[in-house]
This record gives structure tokens, C-alpha cells and sequence, in this order.
């Protein structure tokens, strides 16, 4: 199998930061007070991680993937319970995305799937202690189970 070129992989990583908005714009209505806020907060850092990509792939040349208009979630989310649930996997399945990205960057990028790893695998953590999911924390964060 093939290793993706760094171009690849922070492509994919895009196409995940567009799902992860895309959910979470499902998630907070779900949700109400400091769980509603730590939505809003995890879609702003979402959308400034795609906003910096979109920026670095373009500058590059490389290729940027384009948004769908919607993605399919991987459950209905119908009320605070499975709000909580998508919000943890979110993370964990953005952050498989930045960890399959540091096998394939070097520098400055290699820094970036680090740094995004590390962000995606705390925010997985504190969704699943809001949702009082055990365990917490996960032996290896972004790593397919």
C-alpha cells in the first residue's frame, strides 16, 4: 500500500475538517449551556484548522478537496446523549486523519498533524467525561480500533 504524499494527507485532513463542521452544526443544537459553548468553541477551532488548510494547500499547489453539502453521520443524534456521543467521535475520527497525516509530513507539517492530533485526542477526552463515557481516554488516540 502505498504512503500518501504530505499533500495527500493534509488533504484528508481537510475533507475531515469539513465533516467535523458538518457535524457539529448537528451536535450543538443538541446541546444547551457549557456543553452548547464547548460546541461552538470546537466548531471555531474546526473551521480555522480548514481555513488555514485551504490556505497552505492552495499556496502549495496542491489540490483542495472540495466541502459537500452534507455528510453522513454515523447515527441519528436526537437528543444530549447522542449529541455527546457524535461530538467524541468526531474528534476521534478527525484526529485518525491528522495521525495517518504524520507518517507522511516532515517540518512545519509534521508539527501541524502533531499539534491537531494532540487538540482532537484532549477534546475526544473531555466529551466523553461531559457524557460520563468510561473509560476517558483512549491508549492511542486517532488509531483505529
Amino acid at each position: 500500500m502505498r504512503q500518501p504524499s504530505a499533500g495527500e494527507a493534509l488533504a484528508a485532513a481537510l475533507s475531515a475538517e469539513y465533516a467535523a463542521i458538518y457535524a457539529y452544526g448537528r451536535i450543538g443544537v443538541r446541546l444547551s449551556g457549557a456543553a452548547r459553548d464547548a460546541a461552538r468553541q470546537a466548531e471555531a477551532a474546526h473551521r480555522r484548522r480548514r481555513d488555514a488548510l485551504v490556505v497552505q494547500l492552495t499556496t502549495a499547489g496542491g489540490v483542495v478537496p472540495p466541502d459537500r453539502a452534507g455528510y453522513a453521520l454515523p447515527f441519528p443524534v436526537t437528543d444530549r446523549a447522542s449529541a455527546l456521543r457524535l461530538a467524541a467521535e468526531v474528534e476521534e475520527r478527525t484526529a485518525a486523519h491528522w495521525r495517518a497525516a504524520l507518517a507522511s509530513t516532515t517540518g512545519a507539517d509534521r508539527d501541524q498533524a502533531l499539534a491537531a492530533l494532540v487538540e482532537y485526542a484532549v477534546r475526544a477526552t473531555r466529551w466523553r467525561k461531559t457524557a460520563g463515557q468510561t473509560p476517558l481516554t483512549v491508549p492511542f488516540p486517532g488509531r483505529p480500533t
